[in-house]
């Protein structure tokens, strides 16, 4: 099943997700569900918050690294090296959200990170990532925190923001998008 992703002003997105509790087949289909909507979007990553669902998980699809191609992180925690300071790099740094979708901005994160999380059967596991990976880990933890990247800007970047905000008429309960079907990327293909 595609779901919808909900774009910046769903409540859904702008709270901490509520952990997961029960480890069952419709857990499992979720998980199938989601990695299904990840593709077809496409995405690297997505968070329950993202297709409205109050849960404390996401899934990744990401296979330029070490780690594994795909997987799921339910009631992650996630341990971060410091962040330098300085300005990001427009190219480097680019990232993008399906919940904001086409507008990239450069946002640095840490280079690498610690996850600590639970799989669709309940078992606990611990993955480290450097580079992109750790990004997407990062950025998909912040949708569980009630946190959308474009929180983090600031300066001229977060006025960009507020004007792509208003010019879109996003910010407000209520709006999703289908991927395969008006999808906002279609036009870039």
């Amino acid at each position: 099943m595609i779901y919808p992703i909900h774009v910046y002003g769903s409540p859904v997105l702008h709270k901490v997700s509520e952990p997961v509790t029960e480890f069952d087949d419709d857990l499992k289909q979720l998980v199938q569900d989601m990695y299904e909507t990840t593709e077809e979007a496409p995405g690297v990553g997505l968070a329950a918050p993202q297709i409205g669902l109050d849960k404390a998980m996401f899934v990744w699809i990401y296979d330029d690294h070490d780690g594994p191609e795909r997987g799921v992180a339910i009631n992650p925690t996630l341990l971060i090296e410091p962040i330098d300071t300085q300005e990001p790099d427009k190219y480097e740094d680019a990232e993008g959200c399906l919940s904001f979708p086409g507008y990239p901005f450069p946002l640095r994160r840490s280079p690498y990170a610690v996850l600590r999380a639970q799989d669709e059967n309940g078992e606990w596991y611990e993955l480290e990532a450097e580079g992109w990976f750790a990004r997407i880990l990062q950025h998909e933890y912040d949708h569980l925190q009630g946190r959308v990247f474009v929180d983090r800007l600031h300066g001229k970047t977060a006025k960009r923001v507020a004007q792509i905000m208003k010019a879109e008429k996003w910010g407000v309960p209520g709006i999703e998008w289908t991927p395969g079907e008006d999808s906002p990327y279609e036009a870039d293909e």
